[in-house]
């Protein structure tokens, strides 16, 4: 499968997670505090060639209710904006619930949030990338789980 980069675009920062060359298993990398488009955009193209990544998957806020509201319709235009920039394929993962559950995460290891913001985003991108590689390995055919000698 080769490496993924999974992240959680916010307003304010954008958390990245990766996954080993294997899509095994999702791991938090960096919080990129955003700038500019110009920078943001950069600074993710950079990650993709250091790291060699071969796909990203953006976490895309849909609403309760199952609808594109006004964040995720911005998640999407800065994922255009970054397809014109790298080479790689970019796909969404439905993120409901991510930062609950990041919060969730850090308050089990007795981290407070409220001051692990940047860790909260990149808990975040790494269940996103953690979840899609989760679909991945069921969505697999059976076959290729075996071997016969």
């Amino acid at each position: 499968m080769g490496v993924l980069l999974g992240l959680d675009v916010g307003d304010a920062r954008i958390g990245v997670a990766r996954s080993d060359e294997l899509g095994i298993t999702a791991h938090p990398l960096c919080t990129l505090t955003r700038k500019n488009r110009r920078v943001d955009l950069v600074a993710i193209s950079d990650l993709v060639s250091i790291h060699k990544a071969e796909r990203v998957i953006i976490g895309l806020p849909i609403s309760l209710d199952g609808t594109i509201g006004t964040q995720a319709r911005s998640v999407q235009k800065f994922a255009e904006r970054l397809g014109n920039v790298i080479k790689v394929p970019i796909e969404f993962w439905d993120e409901r619930f991510t930062t609950v559950e990041a919060e969730d995460v850090l308050r089990e290891l007795n981290k407070n949030s409220k001051k692990q913001k940047d860790i909260i985003d990149q808990v975040a991108a790494t269940i996103i990338l953690g979840e899609y590689l989760e679909r991945q390995r069921k969505d697999a055919p059976a076959d290729a789980k075996s071997c016969k000698s």
